[in-house]
């Protein structure tokens, strides 16, 4: 079965989206498209046709191109059942552990609310790939806008739980103030000096610097390792469970 084909398409000065295409039926999906022109050059470029849109979320710098590209192609609209509410033009409406498939490729929906009630994600594990939107970041996570600390938390041990070797394609270019924060709690943690002084190279070379790995996210993203011992003592955090940690950390990169 030939591989799942992604195409990374940068929007609105730090947005993602993103277009899958299975080559072998040619179903090709946009993820979270912002706008739609930039999603209908790069399919023209490629010479698909928009089978379907896959929603992380309903926030408009995610769901702005829906309607748009729905009535340009007829394709369907795919997210979360509970927050269809506020998708637009949304068709099927999925629940974690339910599954969608873009040809021959399957994803698994997880839900990861805490940036928004309602954020689910979509993994493709026979391709290793991670599309997180704004739960997690290279580095980061999202502002708990809507959910709590916990329910943040509870969904971050889950994408946490993949395998290492995933790809994460998060819907925004934050890496490198997400790499300053997280030098900042962590400052002796090797890894990730290693990696900020990754991403300071690919910016200044205009490269994006996602997808990221979700292995290397587990030795360098502090909202990932609330509950790690060197976190813990590096952040002054010694004897928090992993809740509060992960509430304080995210209190911190707040203020930054």
């Amino acid at each position: 079965m030939p591989d799942l084909v992604i195409h990374q398409i940068p929007v609105l000065g730090d947005n993602f989206i993103y277009l899958i295409n299975d080559p072998e039926t040619g179903e090709t999906a946009a993820v979270d498209p912002a706008v739609a022109g930039p999603v209908m050059d790069a399919l023209a470029e490629h010479g698909w046709t928009l089978s379907h849109i896959l929603i992380t979320h309903h926030h408009p710098d995610h769901t702005g191109g829906n309607m748009e590209l729905k009535d340009a192609t007829g394709c369907t609209i795919v997210g979360a059942a509970a927050d269809a509410a506020r998708i637009p033009g949304i068709d099927v409406r999925l629940n974690e552990g339910d599954s969608i498939s873009i040809g021959s490729h399957g994803a698994e929906i997880l839900d990861v609310s805490g940036h928004t009630n309602g954020h689910i994600a979509f993994w493709f594990e026979q391709d290793k790939a991670l599309f997180s939107g704004d739960s997690l970041f290279s580095m980061g996570c999202g502002r708990l806008f809507e959910g709590t600390a916990d329910q943040m938390w509870t969904s971050l041990q889950k994408l946490r739980a993949l395998p290492d070797d995933t790809r994460v394609y998060c819907a925004h270019e934050y890496t490198n103030s997400n790499a300053d924060f997280a030098l900042s709690i962590e400052p002796e943690n090797e890894d990730l000096r290693r990696r900020a002084d990754e991403v300071v190279s690919l910016r200044e070379q205009g490269k994006p610097t996602v997808p990221s790995l979700l292995g290397e996210e587990k030795r360098v993203n502090p909202f990932l390792r609330a509950d790690n011992d060197d976190l813990l003592q590096a952040a002054g955090l010694v004897g928090r469970d992993a809740v509060s940690a992960f509430a304080e950390i995210r209190r911190r990169k707040d203020n930054f």
